[in-house]
């Protein structure tokens, strides 16, 4: 987990959803659409958030992922996501 990670994370709690185009707008510091789109392909494998449906763009968080957000998920002990099955 990276701090772009949890800035997401935050973000979609308190706006319910989003996409990584809107995120990568609205964030207040410097992360390209295309970073933040592969961080939240990464959370969606760790099921920290899920595509509202499938083969969208639209995540919210998963109960995991609000539960993260407050210290009940330890991320690090769940397997990590490989970048070349993100990039398919």
């Amino acid at each position: 987990m990276c701090t772009l990670d949890e800035r997401i994370l935050e973000y979609l709690e308190e706006e319910g959803w989003s996409t990584p185009k809107l995120i990568s707008q609205r964030m207040k510091f410097n992360a390209s659409r295309g970073r933040v789109e592969e961080r939240c392909e990464m959370l969606a494998q760790v099921g920290l958030i899920v595509p509202i449906y499938e083969g969208s763009e639209m995540y919210e968080l998963t109960g995991d992922g609000r539960d993260y957000l407050v210290g009940g998920v330890d991320v690090e002990l769940r397997p990590r996501p490989s970048p070349d099955a993100i990039r398919g």
